[in-house]
């Protein structure tokens, strides 16, 4: 279920204008980024390491001190009323950072004690979110025992303890399996779908494509492509395709004017072709050619074709040209 459009004139729920930060090392780690996420939007921020998400990720969540520019949350100014805009916030960062001999119990429990829910909401809030997230039946167990999808979820479900407007999660799947991944993204979209707006980094490409509606991508602390996913995906005007043939290629390959044919090996022909080619006409002159097609798939990812126009040289090995972002 998709949540409903903001109701007219309501505030983003996260409004970023001119965000600006220098650390003492003199990286500059953000360039004046500007950027709105709307209520109930589930939202993808990429961008190489190096790029500057973290930093804007610790400015937002007020762990990481701004050098100039304006966050709100809600409407809520971040300079001037930190507490208010806190409390509609939840984060999830990339490390583990639970007491491993507490049970996943008590971490809830304890941690929306630090806000100021009473023990006996938190324990009816704890059981609901250990449920959401498959860990009931743990909440019992010693945390260290956990798998490590299961410490992902139990992330998930401590910040989701104060029922915050705006989740957001730094590389949340970082290091699981494919298998806990898909039910990691099954738990995500019902958080979205009851009307939390989720921010989302990471580098799982598909993962982005699959959750989000809205990206935004940041390439040496400045934005450099924002907008709904359809539209920015349509901006590619080329497709790569595999094509699994029958027997072996032939020495010499046909020409199709305006694609790009090679053997990436003697049995699969990669090619490149313009969106709006017809696969017909395609095949027709592999079959005259006497190349009959098997099976086909898609060469790369969209979203990772678009993430790597528009960060350049710098996605080849996914970091950017510039110092590591400090954590303070």
């Amino acid at each position: 279920m998709t949540p409903p459009p903001d109701p007219a004139g309501s505030p983003p729920a996260l409004s970023v204008r001119d965000l600006r930060k220098t650390y003492d090392t003199k990286v500059e780690a953000l360039k004046g980024v500007s950027l709105d996420v709307a209520q109930g939007d589930f939202f993808a921020l990429l961008g190489p390491n190096g790029a500057g998400k973290s930093t804007l990720i610790g400015i937002v969540s007020s762990l990481v001190n701004l050098s100039g520019g304006e966050v709100r949350v809600f409407g809520t100014d971040l300079a001037s009323d930190r507490a208010a805009a806190m409390r509609l916030i939840g984060l999830v960062p990339q490390e583990i950072n639970f007491n491993m001999f507490e049970k996943p119990l008590d971490i809830l429990v304890n941690y929306a004690g630090f806000y100021g829910i009473p023990r006996e909401e938190a324990l009816v809030r704890a059981e609901q979110e250990l449920r959401r997230a498959h860990l009931w039946e743990k909440a019992r167990m010693m945390s260290r025992t956990l798998s490590g999808g299961m410490k992902r979820r139990l992330m998930i479900a401590r910040a989701m303890m104060t029922r915050p407007r705006l989740l957001i999660l730094d590389e949340p799947t970082a290091g699981v399996d494919i298998e806990i991944r898909r039910g990691m993204w099954h738990t995500l979209r019902e958080i979205n779908a009851a009307g939390t707006t989720i921010i989302l980094t990471t580098h799982y490409l598909e993962e982005a494509e699959s959750l989000c509606r809205n990206l935004a991508i940041i390439d040496r602390g400045s934005i450099v492509a924002a907008g709904p996913m359809k539209s920015l995906l349509a901006r590619l005007d080329v497709e790569g395709f595999l094509l699994d043939i029958d027997g072996q290629l032939p020495a010499r390959l046909p020409a199709i004017e305006g694609a790009t044919l090679s053997a990436a090996d003697d049995h699969t022909l990669d090619i490149e072709m313009p969106r709006a080619m017809d696969l017909n006409r395609v095949f027709a002159v592999l079959g005259e050619a006497g190349i009959r097609v098997r099976s086909m798939r898609t060469k790369s990812n969209r979203l990772e074709e678009l993430f790597v126009r528009m960060t350049g040289d710098n996605a080849a090995d996914g970091t950017a040209q510039v110092a590591p972002e400090p954590t303070a």
